[in-house]
C-alpha cells in the first residue's frame, strides 16, 4: 500500500514507522508548508495534519480520488461539508477522534454504561481529559466522541468547559507535559462514584489503528467510522 502521510509532526513519524514496518510505501510526506507532490503515487492518505491545514488536506484528496483516513481535530465544523464532497466524488473517508483500538473499545464501554445509567437520576455525569501541552484543541476530540455518546444515550443536552448546568456535562480538560492521552467518565452520587478510564502510554496505539483503518478502506466507497473498521462484518 502507498501511504500519503499529511502532517508530518510526532504522529506523522510514529505512522511511518509503523507502516514501513507493516511494509506498505510512504509517497508523500507532507508537513503543513509543503506542496501535495506525489500525491497522485498514494493509494491512501492519513491526515494528523493540524485544525488549519485538514480541510484543504481532505478535500484536495477526494478531488484526487484518493481515500481519506483523518484523525486531526478541531475542525468538524467542517465536517459535514467533507462528508457531502466525498459523496458528491464518490470518495471514501473515515474520521476518528481517536483511532487507538483501545479507546474505541472505551467508546462503546461508555455508551454501554450510560444506558445503564440513564434513569438513575442520582448519579451526575463528569468527564476529565489530560494531554500533553502542545495539543492545539480543548476539549480534546476524544473527549467529544464521549460526551456524545453519553448524550445520545441519556437526557444530558450539551457538554461544557464551565460550570455544567443540570443537564450538562462537564469537561475537565488539562494539559500537562508528556502525557499521550488521558480520558476519564466519572458518575457521582452521594454514597458512591463510578468511574471509567483509558490511559494511553504512548502515541503507538494511534499510529497503529491509523495504519489498521487505512489497510481497511482500500477498495471501500463511503464515509466510516472506527467501529466500522472494528466490529463490522466485512473487516
Amino acid at each position: 500500500m502507498k501511504i500519503a502521510l499529511l502532517g508530518y509532526g510526532k504522529m506523522g513519524k510514529v505512522i511511518e514507522r509503523i507502516a514501513l514496518e507493516r511494509n506498505h510505501e510512504i509517497v508523500l510526506r507532507k508537513g503543513s508548508n509543503d506542496s501535495f507532490n506525489g500525491l497522485e503515487n498514494a493509494n491512501v492518505a492519513i491526515d494528523f495534519s493540524v485544525p488549519n491545514c485538514a480541510v484543504e488536506n481532505i478535500s484536495t484528496c477526494f478531488k484526487n480520488n484518493i481515500p481519506v483516513v483523518s484523525g486531526t481535530t478541531g475542525w468538524l465544523d467542517k465536517y459535514n461539508e467533507m462528508v457531502a464532497l466525498c459523496n458528491q466524488n464518490n470518495g471514501s473517508f473515515i474520521y476518528g477522534s481517536n483511532f487507538s483500538l483501545g479507546v474505541n473499545i472505551f467508546f462503546e464501554l461508555n455508551e454501554y454504561l450510560a444506558k445503564m445509567m440513564a434513569n438513575l437520576e442520582q448519579y451526575n455525569v463528569s468527564m476529565e481529559e489530560i494531554h500533553h501541552t502542545q495539543k492545539l484543541d480543548a476539549p480534546s476530540g476524544t473527549a467529544i466522541s464521549l460526551a456524545n455518546g453519553i448524550i445520545k444515550n441519556t437526557d444530558y443536552a450539551n457538554w461544557t468547559l464551565e460550570t455544567a448546568k443540570k443537564n450538562e456535562i462537564h469537561i475537565d480538560a488539562k494539559r500537562i507535559e508528556n502525557v499521550p492521552g488521558t480520558h476519564s467518565v466519572f458518575y457521582d452520587s452521594e454514597v458512591d462514584q463510578i468511574e471509567i478510564k483509558h490511559t494511553a502510554h504512548s502515541r503507538e496505539g494511534f499510529a497503529l489503528g491509523a495504519v489498521i483503518a487505512a489497510e481497511w478502506i482500500l477498495g471501500k466507497k463511503g464515509v466510516f467510522t472506527m467501529k466500522d473498521v472494528l466490529f463490522s462484518e466485512n473487516r
